[in-house]
């Protein structure tokens, strides 16, 4: 399990780097939305390599396409809504504003699905160091804003 966290830790490195790379693929092509496409082209390829190259690929079948619940779809759109903000909001806010405000919004959006064991979470009850965290962080976020 440990390899998770090691995952983790480079999924959040890529979370910092990725909004400036993005930026300057769409400052490069002077339109956002085509920069955003290419994006998730290249992002597609690589899954699909990767997918082959680790035999995780595969086609589900009807049944299973059914059983999928009907949010289950609009992950998709949720990537598209980062990518823009990415692309629009990252190059003005800067890393350290865009990143903390998007980690903080989903921490505390978390704790809410957690609380409530909605989308597919398990139930972990909101308890009050899990609210003064997420409340830390909006300070926190704050100071970093601010300066």
């Amino acid at each position: 399990m440990w390899y998770l966290y090691g995952l983790t830790i480079l999924a959040g490195l890529a979370n910092a780097v990725q909004p400036g790379q993005n930026a300057a693929l769409s400052k490069s092509f002077g339109l956002p939305v085509t920069a955003a496409v290419v994006i998730l082209f290249v992002s597609t390829g690589f899954m699909l390599l990767g997918g082959l190259a680790f035999g995780k690929l595969g086609v589900p079948s009807w049944q299973q396409m059914a059983e999928v619940p009907w949010w289950g779809w609009l992950g998709g759109c949720l990537s598209v809504l980062l990518i823009l903000a990415q692309l629009y909001a990252a190059p003005s806010l800067g890393a350290a504003s865009f990143l903390g405000i998007v980690v903080t919004v989903g921490v505390a959006a978390s704790i809410v699905l957690d609380h409530y064991g909605w989308i597919g979470f398990q139930v972990h009850p909101a308890s009050l160091w899990r609210v003064l965290g997420a409340g830390l962080m909006i300070f926190g976020v704050g100071l970093v804003a601010l300066t």
